[in-house]
């Protein structure tokens, strides 16, 4: 009875799933039934009317501003029109190209043309020995006319109109949809920069421009010009390399920062894309958006430079470098470039920085022009380097104030040390150099102490200071203040420049050993010293805020799309790590400040002193100014032209330094210094004397 049972249990739950089974098997087939029969039609329908599209929100891209809040780089929407393929017939399509094409011609918009036929008359556009090429590629017979082929692509794209110049322009598009192709998911780009006007024409009659599509592109814009252009660089269309390394954040339609700040702090500024999602009818018209993800805008980068101390600083480097080259100190130089920094002696902050000749960022934008392109690479002045940063010139007789410091710290001179000097330093059989005035005058300054010495610029003074201590203090000395070392500026390609000492004469020329003579050379701002503008700016304000470091910056702040402000620390270590910078390395100095005065008082009688080299440009200024003035031998028998200089003496605010390419004496730069000047402590420019430039310096300078 036992197995009896069990038995039947088997049984009894086998045919109660078998009919659990066939149960369910009615269902699904009833359900089948009523989807494909009973309302087949009604989800066909839904089904023919719904194709959802994933749309790119672009960010709109952080502004550069100056400390004042002017807008110096900022970003405009522009509007791109795009089509996509559609389910329509080919009449359809072809009404609505030509809908399209009569919006964009009424706002004056171009469009997608590479047809290589044109009408009035009808004739090829492209050249004998491609268009045989071109009739192969697209299945014509050798010897078609051009109306023959026209008439061809007519019928090839079932275009029913007579107007020939509608029929022209329809096969425009359809040509270019052949070319580039487009599916439902990719679009043909039709035209770009479109007003709002079309837009807002195109958005209110959808249904007569199946498959079309308004993207919104952030358009990159320099309001001013060519205004410190080489301190904001510009952004441009990434390129295929660019595109490689960052295929997970970018698209190969993305404008990406290039030179500048836009190139250092792209990260900061490009912002985060959103997504828009887009129903369409199988017929192209838009039947839905909604947002998925919100667009993160980029963070806006405040920089210390002044707009309008940026453009009189620009204005008045271009002019005097143009007087210069005409002769307008009374001697023609072939002068064609230069550089001029203004820093924030207290806190190394940029105030500007100009560079001749500069360029004009927009130019780059969508793609620089080869006409474009040539102008600027065809110019031996080279517009697009920038010299405040990138190159360095030897300092000349600026270099002196270092000298002169290194001497009294090692104690080799003292405030009391007078120096003669004879013309002609003959302390060495073999090198016997010349002070500047027994070259032009044959006689020496005679005897002068430490701040006579900067006053005259006389090399003998230093020839004998830096032999007296060596070339490893005036190394030590010139490193505290920052030459030989990059000044972690927030921009690329920075140079370090060179310092002159015993390890940079190992490296240059291994098999030589230093020697007197390459002392006395560097002691005076030649041999192997270079230094860039930038630098001269921050070895000038420590020498005017009392001997104390500074760190030298471009960025007041950035300012993120949700309100708050990067730290100086998170700055930083971002610049760092995208420039690869490493702290410069120097001793830990202690400036006696009565040595530091005596040389500022040298400094100032340069300017003030019927005898100093920069008195005739400042005789009637208002502010006074300690200066120090600069000519350089360099290659090919050029003089770099140097001045370098501060104000207010007694309570320093700001440090100039200005550098000309063959420029022929630094007194003549000291032009552009006295004009910044003026415009920073809020003088009448008009009423400083224009004597000073109308009557040539005769006297020898250095």
């Amino acid at each position: 009875m036992a197995k009896a049972k069990g038995k039947f249990n088997i049984n009894l739950r086998f045919n109660i799933l078998t009919v659990l089974t066939y149960l369910v098997g009615i269902i699904l087939i009833a359900q089948l039934f009523n989807l494909q029969i009973v309302h087949g039609a009604e989800y066909r329908e839904q089904s023919n009317t719904r194709l959802t599209r994933e749309s790119t929100l672009e960010a709109a891209r952080g502004s550069i501003l100056d400390k004042t809040g002017n807008t110096l780089v900022t970003s405009s929407m522009k509007f791109d029109l795009e089509l996509y393929k559609t389910k329509i017939d080919t009449q359809t399509l072809n009404q609505a190209i030509w809908n399209i094409v009569q919006v964009l011609e009424k706002y004056g918009v171009s469009y997608v043309d590479t047809f290589p036929i044109k009408i009035n008359p009808i004739e090829f556009t492209i050249a004998d020995e491609q268009l045989a090429n071109w009739k192969k590629n697209n299945n014509l017979e050798e010897n078609i006319t051009a109306e023959e082929a026209l008439n061809k692509f007519k019928e090839k794209y079932d275009i029913e109109s007579n107007n020939i110049e509608q029929i022209r322009k329809i096969i425009a598009i359809r040509y270019a949809i052949v070319q580039n192709g487009y599916s439902s998911t990719k679009a043909l780009k039709i035209a770009s920069d479109i007003p709002r006007e079309a837009v807002a024409e195109f958005s209110e009659n959808g249904d007569k421009f199946p498959g079309i599509n308004i993207v919104v592109q952030p358009q990159r814009e320099y309001p001013k010009g060519s205004l410190a252009s080489h301190i904001l660089g510009y952004a441009s269309q990434i390129s295929s390399d660019e595109y490689e390394t960052r295929k997970d954040t970018y698209d190969q339609n993305d404008i990406i920062g290039k030179t500048g700040i836009e190139y250092v702090f792209e990260e900061y500024l490009r912002g985060k894309n959103g997504t828009k999602q887009i129903d369409m009818a199988v017929d192209g018209t838009i039947t839905a958006e909604y947002i998925s993800e919100e667009a993160i805008a980029g963070a806006d980068v405040v920089l210390t430079i002044d707009s309008n101390l940026q453009q009189i600083t620009e204005n008045a480097l271009a002019a005097n470098i143009q007087k210069i080259a005409s002769g307008g100190f009374g001697q023609v130089y072939d002068a064609k470039a230069g550089s001029c920094v203004v820093m924030n002696v207290n806190t190394g902050e940029i105030l500007a920085m100009a560079n001749y000749p500069n360029y004009t960022p927009s130019e780059f934008v969508g793609g620089i022009s080869n006409e474009n392109w040539a102008k600027y690479r065809d110019n031996e002045a080279k517009p697009l380097v920038d010299r405040a940063i990138q190159n360095s010139y030897s300092p000349g007789s600026t270099f002196k104030m270092i000298t002169a410091i290194a001497g009294l710290e090692s104690g080799v001179i003292n405030l009391n040390t007078t120096i003669n000097d004879v013309g002609q330093y003959k302390k060495y059989r073999d090198y016997q150099p010349k002070c500047w005035i027994f070259s032009d005058y044959g006689r020496g300054h005679g005897w002068l102490n430490v701040s006579g010495a900067i006053e005259k610029s006389c090399n003998y003074f230093f020839y004998e200071t830096a032999d007296r201590m060596g070339i490893d203090n005036l190394v030590k000395y010139a490193k505290y203040f920052g030459l030989g070392g990059k000044t972690g500026i927030e921009l690329p390609g920075e140079t370090s420049g060179v310092l002159s000492s015993k390890e940079t004469k190992q490296k240059l020329y291994p098999n030589e050993v230093w020697g007197p003579g390459d002392t006395l050379q560097s002691a005076i701002g030649q041999l192997y010293n270079e230094f860039s503008p930038v630098q001269m700016a921050r070895y000038i304000s420590m020498l005017a805020n009392g001997g104390h470091k500074i760190d030298v910056s471009i960025i007041k702040t950035i300012r993120k799309a949700d309100g708050t402000e990067a730290s100086r620390d998170e700055i930083n270590q971002f610049v760092n790590a995208k420039l690869g910078l490493q702290e410069e390395e120097s001793e830990d100095l202690q400036i006696n400040q009565n040595y530091l005065n005596a040389i500022l008082e040298g400094m100032k009688s340069v300017t003030t002193d019927t005898e100093g080299t920069a008195y005739v440009r400042f005789k009637d200024f208002n502010i006074s100014v300690g200066g120090k003035t600069g000519s350089a031998e360099a290659p090919n028998n050029q003089v770099h032209a140097w001045f370098v200089g501060f104000a207010p003496f007694e309570n320093p605010e700001i440090a100039i330094v200005v550098m000309v390419e063959n420029g022929g004496h630094g007194n003549y730069t000291a032009e552009v210094v006295r004009d910044i000047m003026a415009e920073y402590f809020g003088m009448n420019t008009q009423n400083i004397e224009e004597n000073m430039s109308a009557t040539p310096y005769t006297e020898a300078i250095r």
